[in-house]
């Protein structure tokens, strides 16, 4: 066999055969966030509501409800309940059938906690030791299906979100590391946009990366404490109008926060670290030698008579009072960590007013409660985690929902209470907007929130085939991800112009880490490939750099304008191709060309899409099909890929099954030809594969190749049978 193609040489060969050319030709742009159009007027939908809640008593959690034992009401109106999960931390978790995934935790039941890290009101080494505090936290305390954020306070910058909500200890870890003082690692197409991905793993395991392994004591912290030190103010040197304004502007972004929160599914806490701010701002002096120094000052100079430090700010007292009933509206409560006992003295060479008192209103005001001076964060809130650790999720339909954003009161009850139980429950919650009328940040932790949760859905037809194959050099697979979309259904009310369509995959390990992941926006301009995407779809070629383990590939198309969405997750398993016995690839289907509108991935830096250009029969390139459609009876074209055969021959047999998956009925399968790999490279077996007759439906083919070194080898891939007449 000759040398093989590299994926850019390959390149112009693959697009010629599948029809797609240059993307600038196709009308393919880069579609700013901005270009999306907003919804006028009001619509009525079917739209299930899901309520978490706890159930306490004597400060314990209530086991045994079903829903039967509940009520949901909506001011005098009986809500339907038309679902209801449990999930409870404390008991062990099922165990899978065999060849099967763990079942997916309902969204809605998975606690969520944000570590906001208060970098204006802390001084800088209070910070730098919080976060071992939080990172203890995270790793000794949490459970490993709670979900964690990342984020920020400051003055200058208002909040901002380092990390989305994950289950990825290692990219948690990194984030509270670096508070996003230090930027991402970079990447070709930036840093991750929905930001799950805060570190590069591959990058991680291979290289030592001051932004990801440093230290307390390095440089690197002495350059993080410089940065905080400059995003810190400096609250003795100002006024108190100054010193109110800012409080202000905290409650305003706290505000927005507390909305941002409200679009996320399940139980919610801040865990706010802070030493917060001077209470007086708020209620006016309270310490009596104050109030006694402050009178003095106004009796013997009148003419500089002040209420200043004797009388609160009503209207910081106002703001503070709208942020904490955002916050009760979002079902998000403030669980308030007083860092003031683990910093150093005399960073800003100053003294810090005690906020204690603000720190305590704020948890008291969401719900929360306020830890002191706790360098083991884990045991000062094990109680708060013990409680929560028991959550009932109603799903309630209300009829004729309008999708207008408005806020409903709700009111959950336990049937029969007896005395001392309490429901914790959300006080109502916020219907669906229009997808064009939410933000940038709502719509990328819409999809965030459905990658983590992994449960498949959504009205765009797709489909997606991956394959590992063995990496020319370095610890990783390199894993062509294709993807194919249905037209008619991504571009469903879709009006002309361009149709934004956002591709999102990320690789996840069994302990939820993001090992690899690619993300991109296509603009398709409908008046150069409006027909072609509408008489067939689109068909996109990316890929990850995995090493060897077992994932869950989740893979989000959207259409960024009108939110149009599909969601699949898919078993990927990469083996150790040189310790590894004989392994099988999914079948593939060879396609014929033009059927798709063909794009690749954009162009990594790294180089990996310069590796061997994988799908090739002799020296011709191919492109499977990610769910082969056939005729009935009709014969197929096949490629088998396989590792570490050997030399001996080998015998292949193929079998349907239905979706219920058991047998329908055997299928016939010829090897036609075969080309050996040597010790490194593939075994490449062509087959043909005569169908049976079947009713026009989803099935699974099923192939087992026997013979070579080791066992059995088999894999399956799904494919449809048409209808007569149908397009292929």
């Amino acid at each position: 066999m000759s040398a093989p193609f590299t994926f850019r040489t390959a390149a112009a060969a693959l697009f010629t055969l599948a029809g797609g050319v240059a993307l600038g030709a196709l009308g393919i742009l880069g579609v700013p966030p901005a270009a999306a159009e907003r919804f006028s007027g009001e619509t009525a939908n079917v739209v299930a509501v899901e309520v978490p809640f706890q159930v306490i008593k004597d400060g314990e959690p209530v086991r045994g409800l079903t829903a039967n034992d509940f009520e949901v009401s909506e001011g005098r109106k009986k809500l339907k309940i038309v679902g209801f999960d449990v999930v409870d931390l404390a008991a062990p978790a099922a165990p899978a059938a065999p060849g099967t995934a763990p079942a997916a935790q309902p969204l809605a039941a998975r606690r969520h906690f944000l570590l906001l890290f208060d970098l204006s009101f802390s001084e800088p080494k209070s910070i730098l030791k919080a976060r071992q505090s939080a990172a203890d936290l995270v790793g000794k305390s949490l459970h490993a299906t709670d979900l964690v954020a990342v984020a920020t306070y400051s003055a200058t910058q208002g909040p901002q979100l380092v990390l989305g909500f994950t289950a990825d200890r290692r990219q948690i870890a990194a984030a509270i590391d670096n508070l996003g003082v230090v930027k991402p690692l970079e990447r070709t197409q930036g840093a991750d946009p929905l930001r799950l991905v805060y570190a590069d793993e591959l990058a991680r395991a291979t290289n030592s990366n001051p932004a990801v392994d440093s230290g307390i004591g390095t440089q690197f912290e002495a350059e993080i404490l410089d940065q905080l030190k400059s995003l810190s103010q400096s609250a003795a040197a100002q006024d108190r109008q100054v010193q109110a304004n800012r409080v202000i502007s905290l409650s305003r972004s706290l505000s927005d926060l507390a909305r941002m929160m409200g679009n996320v599914e399940g139980r919610k806490y801040v865990v706010y670290l802070s030493e917060g701010f001077d209470s007086s701002l708020l209620t006016g002096a309270t310490d009596p030698e104050q109030v006694k120094e402050t009178n003095a000052t106004n009796e013997t100079t009148p003419y500089l008579s002040s209420t200043e430090g004797r009388n609160g700010d009503t209207r910081t007292l106002d703001r503070m009072e709208k942020m904490f009933d955002e916050f009760r509206r979002a079902d998000c409560v403030i669980q308030a960590v007083d860092i003031g006992g683990l910093r150093g003295s005399g960073d800003l060479g100053y003294t810090r007013p005690n906020g204690r008192e603000a720190l305590f209103n704020m948890a008291k005001s969401t719900g929360g409660e306020l830890y002191e001076n706790w360098n083991d964060l884990g045991a000062a809130m094990g109680q708060m985690l013990q409680r929560t650790s028991l959550t009932y999720v109603l799903t309630l339909q209300p009829d004729d929902l309008k999708l207008d954003g408005a806020y409903h009161k709700i009111d959950v009850k336990l049937k029969n209470a007896p005395r001392g139980t309490r429901v914790v429950a959300k006080p109502g919650f916020y219907a669906p907007r229009p997808f064009a009328q939410r933000n940038p940040l709502e719509r990328a932790l819409d999809a965030a929130d459905s990658i983590v949760g992994g449960v498949e859905g959504g009205t765009v037809a797709m489909s997606v085939l991956a394959a590992p194959f063995r990496p020319a050099a370095g610890p990783a697979a390199y894993v062509p991800v294709l993807i194919e979309i249905d037209g008619a259904s991504l571009l469903a009310n879709q009006p002309e112009g361009v149709a934004p369509t956002e591709i999102y995959a990320y690789a996840m390990d069994g302990a939820g880490s993001v090992r690899d992941f690619f993300s991109q926006t296509l603009g398709l301009d409908l008046a150069k490939v409006g027909p072609q995407l509408k008489s067939s779809g689109l068909k996109f070629f990316g890929h990850l750099d995995l090493p060897a383990g077992e994932y869950s590939l989740r893979v989000l198309v959207r259409n960024a304008r009108t939110g149009a969405f599909s969601l699949r997750a898919l078993p990927v398993k990469v083996p150790a191709f040189a310790q590894a016995g004989p392994f099988l690839l999914p079948p593939l289907f060879p396609e014929a060309p033009g059927r798709w509108l063909m794009v690749r991935e954009a162009k990594r830096a790294n180089g990996s899409q310069d590796a061997p250009y994988p799908f090739l029969q002799g020296e011709q390139p191919y492109v499977p099909a990610s769910r082969p459609a056939l005729g009935a009876g009709q014969d197929a074209r096949l490629a088998l890929v396989a590792y570490n055969l050997g030399e001996g021959e080998v015998q292949a047999a193929a079998k349907v099954l239905g979706a219920d998956g058991k047998e329908v009925q055997p299928a016939e399968l010829r090897i036609t030809g075969r080309e050996r790999g040597g010790s490194a490279g593939p075994d490449r077996l062509m087959a043909s594969l005569k169908a049976p007759q079947l009713a026009p439906g989803e099935y699974q083919l099923q192939v087992t190749l026997t013979g070579g070194v080791g066992g059995a080898q088999t894999s399956s891939i799904l494919f449809v049978v048409q209808k007569p007449g149908a397009r292929g």
